[in-house]
């Protein structure tokens, strides 16, 4: 069953051959065999997963459904879940029992979605490897000795390793995309205010952007379609009417025209990669669409000026983790100070750390215009960039990552290194355009992922483009043997 799309999922569910509760059953059975080689889920949910798998096929039997009625999916750490422990990754929230449904688990609730469980990240969404995480790095299905990427690891490797059909995620500076092309999937950060932030615990609150992981572009299509939508408790919600994602997955893409940065084939890009996006690009040709070489100046600056940005905003959220209200607190602290200062120095991991201490430095009186305030002003440049380039072309395409999967602890000890993995990803977050991720080839046997951007509130264009990729290629069918 594991192998089976959301339309043949839904199919199969309404015409009884088989119920939710059994195909719940099969992916905890699939978890509880599989993932002590991945460690991508922190919290499985067997009762509660059941539970809801037995209400959903009440539903089916009555008519009720909608578009993920019984449809399993797993959950990254990051939204709430009424109680159910939201640890975010984090010794900080390990004891956290989320008292409320972040927005989109209420929307994922109502539609009948079944919840296996919450997927492990890098702590507080901060890292590009998932291996930052207190419970221990998350592995990628393709070779566990290499990253899945971060900080969505653990929800690109449940879904890669077929232990779920669905996943969510969130993308602050490519946190969706680089992982769904380490791990050879397709993911979708969609454009900034689309997904409702409300419950979504906060990093970067202008960068953070919740999306689905799914194998193909139809299936993600299925669980945007539920994820999206007015919120008036997040105020950076957009209050636009959501189109159908599903229905232009059929548009003919003939004389599209494709984007193709000269920035995005530079020095550092792996040569395999570079070859594999490049035969891409070749199959769109095939199916009618133009392609024109585009500039985007200021892409160099924009990890720089993301570097800047996240951490001032993470610096200022973190804020509220004191050891005082909830999260974790120190034993015995001799005063206030010490509660703050041990209760924050034992909660945060070094990641965690580094990226408040830059923060506050950005921040801090005597700094804020030579860093912060230019750092804005980047980034209002590189929105201009898409803004010029979208003027004469409808999608931009390259590679997701500059390579494949590194190996697990390659990385670690330089942040910098580490941080150049998101190199062609974060100037979508600092411009709020959706962008998406598919499974374009194979270096080393591990998978390669092509980028697709798109202007502001362009996703049915952009899961329509990848779409059509996915007809006509077969890397997104593709299952890492072990897991297959």
């Amino acid at each position: 069953m594991h192998s089976k799309s959301i339309v043949e999922l839904n199919d199969g569910l309404k015409k009884g051959e088989f119920s939710s509760v059994e195909l719940t059953q099969h992916y905890l059975q699939r978890i509880k065999k599989l993932d002590s080689k991945l460690n991508a889920f922190i919290t499985v949910c067997d009762d509660s997963a059941l539970e809801q798998a037995k209400q959903a096929d009440q539903r089916i039997k009555a008519g009720q459904s909608s578009l993920l009625t019984g449809i399993p999916y797993a959950h990254k750490d990051i939204f709430c879940t009424d109680g159910i422990k939201t640890s975010c990754g984090s010794k900080m929230l390990d004891s956290f029992t989320a008292p409320y449904d972040a927005y989109v688990t209420e929307l994922l609730k109502k539609d009948g979605a079944v919840m296996l469980g919450k997927t492990n990240m890098d702590e507080f969404a901060m890292g590009s490897s998932s291996e930052t995480s207190f419970y221990g790095p998350v592995r990628n299905p393709w070779n566990t000795a290499c990253v899945p990427g971060g900080s969505s690891g653990g929800s690109a490797a449940a879904v890669a390793a077929n232990l779920a059909p669905l996943a969510t995620g969130t993308d602050t500076g490519g946190s969706i995309r680089q992982p769904a092309a380490l791990c050879g999937i397709t993911g979708i950060k969609p454009t900034y205010g689309r997904v409702s932030r409300y419950g979504m615990i906060a990093f970067a609150s202008s960068l953070d952007q919740g999306g689905p992981f799914a194998r193909s572009a139809e299936d993600a299509a299925y669980l945007l379609q539920v994820m999206s939508g007015f919120d008036q408790r997040d105020s950076t919600c957009v209050d636009k009417p959501v189109p159908d994602y599903t229905k232009s997955l059929g548009d003919s893409i003939s004389g599209l025209t494709i984007g193709v940065p000269n920035e995005y084939f530079s020095d550092g890009l792996d040569t395999g990669v570079a070859q594999s996006i490049e035969q891409a690009i070749k199959v769109y040709e095939k199916l009618g669409a133009k392609i024109k070489k585009i500039t985007l100046p200021n892409t160099n600056l924009s990890v720089p000026a993301y570097y800047v940005v996240a951490p001032a905003e993470c610096s200022s959220n973190l804020s509220r983790y004191d050891g005082v209200r909830f999260g974790h607190r120190c034993d015995d602290p001799e005063n206030l100070e010490d509660l703050y200062e041990r209760s924050r120095g034992e909660g945060f991991g070094d990641e965690v750390k580094r990226r408040i201490m830059l923060g506050t430095y950005v921040l801090s009186a005597g700094y804020y215009d030579a860093y912060y305030l230019k750092a804005q002003k980047v980034r209002r440049l590189i929105s201009n960039d898409f803004k010029a380039a979208f003027s004469d072309v409808d999608v931009i395409m390259g590679p997701t990552t500059p390579e494949v999967a590194f190996k697990l602890g390659e990385k670690t000890a330089d942040p910098v290194t580490m941080y150049l993995s998101d190199i062609f990803t974060i100037a979508v977050n600092l411009a709020g355009l959706p962008g998406l991720s598919i499974p374009a080839g194979m270096v080393n046997d591990l998978p390669v992922g092509l980028q697709i951007i798109g202007d502001y509130f362009s996703e049915a264009k952009l899961l329509n483009v990848a779409h059509q990729f996915q007809q006509e290629t077969d890397w997104h069918k593709q299952s890492p043997k072990a897991f297959s």
